[in-house]
């Protein structure tokens, strides 16, 4: 696993980490998922939220941990919450700081089943995180219905938004949406200054990029290592 962190841009401060998978010498997720096929997907998903919670307590990850998770690897809510529950309780990591995004470039065909995957992991306490919204299968119906703890918008979304008044337009939306509905929203992917003071000038100060920090391969960012635009002169390179 490496963890990238997302950070608040108001209170300078990492407010979570969320767990990407790797190979075991550092290999990128893509090569990891190219082997993922219907006959381990269930095997790799529980797999995954195993090790992402084992690593995290061993690293003494400040914070939320966000696991991405496979909906459509979930056969029974419970029986495959199981491992996780384990592993939670063995590394004596809280429940309540682990939150599980699913992504919005799965096709969810079965809604029902995904509400009841929901309403199962919110009883043990664990947060909802809507993924990658923006492309794929995401539309609005969907986040009304689903309803998440929190959005992260699709760095297609955040790209450029400082030069391009319809791109910040909707996201400004969204960051209003969130305030009315009680939703955090948070941008991904943000990369550049620009981004971040146009993001920051229509009120979302959550962000995760690269601009911030890396992910860090079977590691953490500690707030000391954050660039905080604001804090700092020059952009890093």
């Amino acid at each position: 696993m490496a963890f990238q962190p997302i950070v608040d841009v108001v209170e300078h401060r990492i407010v979570a980490h969320e767990a990407l998978v790797r190979g075991t010498c550092g290999e990128p997720a893509g090569t990891v998922l190219a082997q993922v096929n219907d006959d381990n997907l269930y095997a790799f998903d529980q797999a995954c939220r195993v090790k992402a919670i084992e690593l995290a307590a061993e690293l003494r990850l400040e914070g939320d941990l966000s696991i991405n998770f496979l909906p459509n690897a979930v056969y029974d809510p419970e029986a495959c919450i199981r491992l996780t529950l384990d592993a939670a309780r063995r590394t004596k990591f809280p429940l309540e700081r682990i939150t599980f995004e699913f992504t919005e470039n799965e096709e969810i065909i079965d809604t029902a089943h995904i509400l009841n995957i929901i309403g199962a992991y919110r009883g043990h306490g664990f947060k909802i995180s809507l993924d990658d919204f923006g492309i794929g299968y995401s539309h609005l119906a969907r986040l009304v219905s689903l309803r998440p703890d929190s959005l992260k918008i699709d760095r297609e979304l955040v790209k450029d938004c400082d030069q391009d008044k319809t791109r910040l337009a909707v996201l400004a939306s969204l960051v209003s949406l969130g305030a009315d509905t009680g939703i955090k929203i948070i941008a991904e992917g943000v990369e550049r200054v620009d981004e971040v003071e146009a993001l920051r000038g229509i009120g979302l100060r959550f962000m995760q990029g690269f601009y911030f920090a890396k992910p860090v391969f079977e590691g953490v960012a500690r707030d000391a290592e954050i660039y905080w635009p604001d804090l700092q002169g020059a952009a890093p390179v």
